[in-house]
C-alpha cells in the first residue's frame, strides 16, 4: 500500500453506518460526485440514501473509492480559497463492467432512483433523437438482448448505458421489483424524454418490457449547473496529499439544479439542499444550455484558435468576450424575463474568470458537433425565424469549422480541413445549411478566423 493510500485509510474511512442504497448512478466521475452526490450528502434525509455508483467503462475511480468507503473530498474552488467537504454519499463503487452488479441493483426494490451522467454521446442517438442503427455497440448490444431475451442467466453482457438499463429494468420487471424514476443528469436538451425515447427503442427487443415501462417507470428531466473541471495528474497529486484522499473532486462554489418529473417511489429531501423542483424545465434548461454550455463551446474553440489554453483565458480576450456576448444578446431574446438572465450573465462572467479553476478549453472541445447542434443551432435557428441575422451564433459557429479545419476541435465524422462549410452546417442543423444567407455570412466568418481575423 502506497503512502498515500495509507493516508487515505487513515483520514477517509466512513465515520458512521453507511446509509441503504436507493440510488444507483451510472456514470461515476467528477461530475456526479461534485453535484448528484453532493446534494444527496447534504440533503436532510441523508441517512436514508445511499448510492450504489458504476463508472463508464474504467476501475481506477471505483477503485479508489472502494479503497476509502466511497468517502472522498469535494474541494470548492473560489477566487481566493479552497473549501473541503467531506461528501459520503456513494456507498458502493463499481468499475462499468460489473454488468450482473448493476442489474442486482436495478433489480432491488430498494431502489428507488437511477441516475445518469453519461454524457450526450452515451445515448448512442442520432440528429433525430432515435437509436444510432449504424453503431456496432448498439448493434451489438440489441443482439446480445435479443439473444438472451432478457435473462441474467444467460450471461448477457450489454456494453452501452441504455443495453445496461434495459437489461436490469428486465430483471426488475421480473421479481416485481415495483416503480422506479429514472434520472438524466446531462446537458442535453428534455434530456428525460429523449432518455425515454431511446431506452424504450432498446426495450423493443425484449418482450413485455415496453409496456411495463410505460406503467412503472418515471423520466425526470432536469438542468445541471456546476463548472468541475478535469484535473491534471499533478493536481491530483497534491491535492491527495494534502487530504489524504485518492479521489478528490475539484468544483466553483456556484451550483443550481432543476428537476421536472415524478418519483414513484420516493426521493431524497435534496430541496433541502438547494435543488429546485418545477413543472416547466424547459426555460431553466434553455438558460444554462444556450448561455453557459453555449459560450463554453464558442471559447473551446475561439479561444484555441487565439491561443489560450483555458475558459479564464479566453474570458480575458476581449475579442473572445465581445464573441460571448453576441452570442448570449441572441440566446437573451428568447428567454424569459422572469428567469434574471442579466444577474445570469454576471455571474458567468465572474465564474469564468475565476483564474483557480482550471477548465481546459481542450477537454470542453469534445464531441463539438453534437454541442454546437444542442447549444448554438437552436438559438440560429430562433434567430432567422424572428427575422434577425443571427451574427452571434454564425460566429460562433465559424469558430468551430476554423478550430475543426486546423484539428484544434473535433468536426463531424468524416470532415477535413477541405470539407465545406455547407456540409458543418448540415452536421448541426439541416434548416440552418438551407439558408444561403447565413450559410454566406458563417463562411465568410471561417475566412476571418483562418486569416486571423476576429470581431
Amino acid at each position: 500500500m502506497t503512502t498515500a493510500e495509507q493516508e487515505a485509510r487513515r483520514v477517509l474511512l466512513r465515520d458512521q453506518p453507511a446509509p441503504p442504497v436507493r440510488i444507483v448512478h451510472l456514470g461515476l466521475g467528477a461530475f456526479s460526485r461534485s453535484h448528484t452526490a453532493w446534494y444527496t450528502s447534504r440533503a436532510e434525509d441523508h441517512e436514508g440514501w445511499g448510492i450504489s455508483a458504476y463508472t463508464g467503462r474504467s476501475h481506477e475511480l471505483s477503485d479508489a473509492l472502494e479503497r476509502q468507503d466511497g468517502v472522498y473530498t469535494l474541494v470548492e474552488r473560489g477566487s481566493d480559497v479552497d473549501t473541503a467537504t467531506r461528501v459520503d454519499s456513494v456507498v458502493r463503487a463499481h468499475p462499468g463492467g460489473q454488468v450482473d452488479e448493476f442489474v442486482a441493483d436495478l433489480a432491488s426494490p430498494a431502489t428507488a432512483i437511477v441516475t445518469l451522467t453519461i454524457t450526450e454521446r452515451g445515448y448512442c442517438l442520432v440528429a433525430d433523437g432515435t437509436l444510432d442503427s449504424d453503431d456496432p455497440e448498439v448493434l451489438s448490444d440489441l443482439e446480445i438482448l435479443r439473444a438472451s431475451g432478457g435473462a441474467a442467466a444467460a450471461g448477457a453482457k450489454p456494453t452501452t448505458a441504455l443495453g445496461k438499463l434495459a437489461l436490469g429494468l428486465e430483471a426488475r420487471r421480473r421479481s416485481e421489483g415495483g416503480a422506479i424514476a429514472l434520472i438524466s443528469c446531462d446537458n442535453i436538451p428534455d434530456n428525460g424524454a429523449l432518455l425515454r425515447a431511446a431506452l424504450l427503442q432498446m426495450a423493443e427487443v425484449l418482450p413485455g418490457l415496453v409496456g411495463w415501462c410505460e406503467e412503472h417507470v418515471s423520466f425526470v428531466s432536469t438542468s445541471i449547473d456546476r463548472i468541475t473541471p478535469r484535473l491534471s495528474g499533478e493536481e491530483l497529486e497534491r491535492l491527495s496529499s494534502r487530504y489524504g484522499d485518492l479521489a478528490p473532486v475539484v468544483a466553483e462554489p456556484f451550483s443550481d439544479w432543476v428537476l421536472e418529473g415524478d418519483f414513484p417511489a420516493g426521493r431524497p429531501m435534496w430541496e433541502t439542499a438547494g435543488a429546485r423542483f418545477t413543472d416547466e424545465l424547459a426555460p431553466w434548461e434553455s438558460r444554462k444550455l444556450w448561455m453557459l454550455n453555449g459560450a463554453h463551446t464558442l471559447l473551446a474553440s475561439l479561444g484555441q484558435l487565439r491561443g489560450h489554453r483555458t475558459v479564464a483565458q479566453a474570458i480575458n480576450d476581449s475579442a473572445c468576450l465581445r464573441a460571448v456576448g453576441l452570442l448570449w444578446d441572441e440566446a437573451e431574446r428568447h428567454l424569459p424575463a422572469d428567469l434574471m438572465v442579466a444577474e445570469y450573465r454576471e455571474a458567468l462572467i465572474g465564474r469564468f474568470e475565476n483564474p483557480r479553476i482550471e477548465h481546459r478549453l481542450a477537454q470542453i472541445a469534445a464531441d463539438s458537433s453534437t454541442k454546437v447542434r444542442l447549444r448554438i443551432s437552436p438559438v440560429a435557428e430562433l434567430e432567422l425565424a424572428a427575422g434577425r441575422r443571427a451574427d452571434g451564433c454564425a460566429a460562433a459557429i465559424a469558430a468551430w469549422i476554423a478550430a475543426a479545419s486546423r484539428g484544434l476541435v473535433p468536426g463531424f465524422s468524416g470532415s477535413d480541413a477541405a470539407t465545406p462549410t455547407t456540409d458543418f452546417i448540415a452536421a448541426v442543423s439541416d434548416g440552418l445549411a438551407e439558408d444561403r444567407d447565413f450559410v454566406a455570412r458563417v463562411d465568410a466568418k471561417v475566412s476571418d478566423y483562418q486569416r486571423g481575423f476576429t470581431l
